[in-house]
């Protein structure tokens, strides 16, 4: 059996680092351009190359992406921008526009191109069209049935990636103008501004200034929000139907996101790539990607075309944890120097997360900031000592139930 890669968003070095320590077999990145994530932090060339470097070491593949759609005055800004980038040792490009792509051949032949979801593939006659342009890898559209996924595989040659989790797009493919119209934010330039999870009243022609909450009865409703995308339980039909590789969205998401999840879905693939008659998706699994912020789950279209997209009544974010620091270092005899994301008291029962499924609950007593003076509270932004029961690592994250 073939255990596919998993595949981790990383929006900026600190994110990258994280992906890695929790198990990533791959993470994908952007620069400040031409990327479908314009608004993450994303990286400059030269933190592209310690981050690369960084992953590498590890044993971790990065693929860079140059996904937007441009218009003919992106054309000569985007050529230099390959040829600055080319001497970086990415494992691959992943684009989207004929045009994009010929020009990467141009400038960094042989550099394996991976087609993203953004070329909308949904079927096996298209794909074997991509593999014929050259194309390495290619991120099925989310639109695709397990039944179509695994017709694909059989009919091409090439390797095809599936998201597995995170944000969904109400649009096809999240081929949506809706930002570009409301907000002058072109979603298909990497700037979208999710007017699909803004707040929607109706206001009738003849009665203006009197809004009517839009709801949802017994014949529907017309809420763009969609739920977010979770495929946990169907690890072993995802196995099954060949993909090489199963993604995880989210390079707009923070640290907390990107180590639980890929903690979970790490856990369960190895799991059940090592022991298929054994294999059961966990309860806590499930538990631990409730607890990080979310819109709800589905399982998108794997199952088939979804009646109503599982849309949500609400944009709030649901999570049961609150995200409250980061390890940055440790020291002989359990000292921790944690820097704190979320404000943090004594009494504050928190957890803290390791690699694997590893959690350790510590009823905090005492911290110091770090010339050692006790404190009570500790504020966002800054660092404290922790002296601890129990080992920890660089990158565990610490959170505390809501």
């Amino acid at each position: 059996m073939k255990k596919p890669e998993l595949l981790a968003p990383a929006g900026n070095m600190e994110k990258l680092r994280i992906a890695v320590h929790y198990g990533a077999d791959a993470v994908y990145l952007g620069g400040k351009n031409y990327g479908l994530r314009n608004m993450a932090d994303n990286f400059t060339p030269a933190e592209m190359a310690q981050g690369v470097a960084y992953a590498h070491a590890r044993g971790v593949k990065v693929y860079l992406t140059i996904n937007s759609y441009p218009d003919n005055s992106d054309i000569a800004p985007i050529y230099r921008y390959l040829e600055e980038l080319a001497e970086i040792p990415f494992d691959a490009y992943i684009a989207a526009d004929p045009g994009v792509i010929q020009m990467i051949g141009e400038v960094s032949p042989g550099r394996p191109i991976h087609l993203s979801t953004q070329a909308n593939t949904t079927n096996w006659q298209s794909a074997l069209f991509w593999q014929r342009q050259g194309i390495a890898r290619i991120n099925l559209a989310r639109e695709m049935p397990l039944e179509g996924i695994r017709e694909v595989k059989e009919r091409v040659g090439v390797e095809l990636e599936a998201f597995v989790h995170g944000a969904m797009c109400i649009s096809y493919s999240g081929r949506c103008l809706l930002s570009s119209v409301m907000a002058g934010r072109g979603a298909n330039r990497g700037e979208c501004a999710h007017p699909c999870r803004w707040s929607y009243s109706l206001v009738e022609e003849t009665r203006p200034g009197e809004y009517f909450p839009v709801i949802e009865d017994e014949g529907g409703t017309f809420i763009f929000n969609s739920k977010d995308l979770c495929l946990l339980p169907f690890i072993p039909e995802l196995v099954g139907s060949g993909v090489d590789a199963l993604k995880i969205e989210g390079r707009m998401k923070g640290i907390n996101y990107v180590a639980s999840v890929v903690r979970v879905y790490r856990e369960a693939l190895d799991r059940y790539c090592d022991d298929p008659a054994g294999y059961r998706c966990r309860e806590e699994w499930l538990a631990e990607l409730c607890k990080i912020s979310h819109r709800g789950y589905t399982t998108g279209f794997l199952l088939g075309p979804p009646r109503d997209l599982d849309l949500e009544l609400h944009s709030r974010y649901i999570r049961s944890h609150d995200f409250v620091g980061v390890v940055e270092a440790t020291h002989p005899g359990g000292a921790a120097v944690v820097a704190v994301r979320n404000r943090i008291e004594a009494g504050d029962e928190l957890e803290f997360i390791g690699r694997g499924m590893a959690v350790q609950r510590h009823l905090l007593e005492r911290m110091t900031d770090e010339e050692g003076t006790p404190l009570r509270m500790a504020h966002p932004n800054s660092r404290i000592i922790l002296t601890l029961p129990f080992p920890v690592e660089r990158y565990d994250i610490i959170r505390r139930e809501k």
